[in-house]
């Protein structure tokens, strides 16, 4: 029969790449999302098919992680087989404004998730599995390299939050023998990140000052390391997690750590240009309390799922940036011939 898989955050860069591995495998896959005055399904618009189509596998329904009775309305609709739950308010600087919504929306959020499952797979007999995202950012001060074992010391609302969404996992697979497992994954990019992410700001700003539009880029902390890797690499690894026999906790990253500052050299050199001409400092843009070095240990990855990483850092950075060079071009045509193009997030 045909697996049927969940995912909260569907719309974002991890959902959208996920959503497309599952549908490659033949999954009927149904997705949460937000209700909003605009349309924020960009990501999937490659995947999705009208639900009246017989060939339509991907279903989406109106849901927020903030709301318990109707997440547990959907998964008592659904009955999926597996879960994802990549549903967050996921900025780390962000989660300094709205500390309390974020804990609601990623700690609280995963408990309400974890009860519906709870009381679904005790009124139907259904054995459902979950993976939790949980984030490098939950060790924050602590020494890379940093693993399963390796004590969580947070430094933001968001990591703080992710911690406790990672104990409510850990405690409702020891308390209630539920499927759930936490993926610990490190940084994790591609074309499809938000702008207002550090990645995905500077490589967006690099195709506009490239082309002439745009000459400066207002950045926070340039010394920052951070384990990149490549978000369609990753989603393999949630998938893999949830084909195990028993469920554990897992860290996904690349063994490699590099600071912003070496993300703006390696994105500006591919279009032949010199960052320090363009990039400024703004104190804004700082955290209250910083993360310096994160660079992951994903032996247990490799030896229990078989999952390496497939894309360099070079590799990743290009294609980011050749995507966003592209994206500029598209945007320079249409200010040409007149029509207003809004302001990007990457001009800070």
């Amino acid at each position: 029969m045909t697996k049927k898989a969940l995912i909260t955050g569907i719309t974002g860069q991890d959902g959208s790449y996920l959503a497309e591995l599952l549908l490659g495998k033949g999954y009927e896959v149904h997705g949460i999302v937000r209700r909003a005055s605009t349309f924020n399904t960009e990501r999937l618009e490659h995947l999705y098919l009208d639900p009246h189509d017989l060939g339509s596998r991907l279903f989406l329904h109106y849901g927020d992680l903030t709301d318990g009775t109707n997440v547990l309305k959907i998964v008592e609709k659904v009955l999926p087989d597996e879960i994802y739950n990549l549903g967050a308010q996921s900025h780390v600087r962000v989660s300094f404004d709205q500390p309390e919504y974020t804990a609601d929306a990623v700690a609280t959020g995963a408990l309400r998730l974890f009860e519906a499952v709870r009381d679904a797979n005790a009124t139907t007999g259904k054995v459902m599995r979950v993976y939790q995202a949980g984030s490098s950012e939950m060790y924050g001060a602590t020494a890379p390299p940093q693993l399963e074992t390796t004590p969580f010391h947070p430094r933001s609302p968001y990591a703080v939050a992710k911690v406790a969404a990672h104990w409510y996992a850990r405690n409702y697979r020891e308390a209630y023998n539920l499927f759930i497992c936490n993926g610990i994954l490190f940084n994790h990019e591609s074309p499809r990140r938000g702008e207002t992410f550090v990645t995905r700001k500077i490589t967006r700003a690099v195709g506009r000052i490239a082309l002439g539009m745009q000459d400066t880029l207002y950045l926070g902390n340039l010394d920052a390391k951070r384990d990149w890797g490549f978000a369609g690499d990753y989603v393999e690894a949630m998938w893999l997690m949830l084909q195990q026999p028993e469920a554990d906790d897992y860290v996904v990253a690349t063994g490699e750590a590099y600071s912003v500052k070496e993300f703006l050299e390696l994105s500006f050199g591919q279009v032949g240009l010199e960052w320090q001409k363009h990039v400024k400092i703004d104190p804004r843009y700082f955290r209250p309390s910083e993360v310096d070095h994160l660079q992951g240990d994903a032996s247990k990855a490799k030896s229990k799922l078989n999952w390496t990483p497939k894309t360099s850092f070079k590799e990743l950075v290009a294609m980011m940036v050749n995507n966003d060079l592209e994206l500029a071009r598209q945007e320079r045509t249409l200010r040409n011939a007149g029509h207003q193009v809004a302001k990007r997030s990457g001009s800070g």
